[in-house]
This record gives C-alpha cells, structure tokens and sequence, in this order.
C-alpha cells in the first residue's frame, strides 16, 4: 500500500504548488491504488497530520476530506481506467472549490460534528 507521503511525492513531482487541482489529483491516485474506503483513511490521516505540523489543526475537516474523495470516487467508477486529465476534462466540477456548497450548508460543513467525524449532505444528496 501506498502511503500518503508517497502519493504526495507523486503529485508534487509534476507540480510547484498545492493547489485545489492538487488535491484532487492526490484524491485520484489514493483511490486507484487503495479503493474508496481505504482512500478515505489514507487522504484523512494524511491532511489531518499536515494540518497538525503546519500548526493548523483546526484547520482539518474530517467531512470535507470524506466528501471529496466520495465525489472523486464516484465519478471514476464511471470510466475506472481514464487519466487524471480525462476525469477532470470529463468532469470539470471536481476542479471547482466550492463544489461541496451544492452538496451542503456552510453551516453544516463548518460545524464541530463535521469537522471531527462524517455528516450527511444536508442540501442534496450525493449521486449514487
């Protein structure tokens, strides 16, 4: 198994910066090589460690990460063998931001209970 740092080695080998795209690429490459569940462990750890060394903690949410890499998810295991490149051509939203505001209030999403553990969209659910 992959570990985070590994995947980020990855992702930074191609890049200068961290951005959003990063992230989602990061995302990508946690669930081709562990699957979903395993993705959602790997990237949460991964985030909440880098928040704690940056002095952040507070900054890390345990939702937000879950939600991306269920979206992330989602939309590969319409084409399981497509690039990076192609997923994102194929579905641009991912490379949006603030796609988790169709999904949820920024009440719900800045809320203690999303930021330490799963909560459900609470304005749309996601696709299944």
């Amino acid at each position: 198994m992959n570990t985070f740092d590994e995947l980020m080695g990855e992702v930074m080998a191609t890049g200068e910066r961290f951005g959003h795209r990063e992230h989602v690429r990061l995302t990508w490459l946690a669930v081709r090589r562990c699957g979903t569940a395993g993705a959602v462990a790997l990237v949460s750890d991964g985030i909440q460690r880098t928040a704690r060394y940056a002095g952040a903690p507070q900054k890390y949410n345990a939702t937000v990460s879950r939600a991306w890499v269920e979206l992330t998810a989602y939309h590969m295991a319409e084409e399981p063998n497509e690039s990076f490149d192609e997923l994102v051509r194929r579905n641009p939203g991912l490379l949006d931001k603030r796609l988790l505001t169709r999904f949820y209030s920024s009440r719900t999403l800045a809320s203690p209970a999303a930021r330490t553990g799963w909560v459900e969209p609470d304005l749309k659910a996601f696709p299944a």
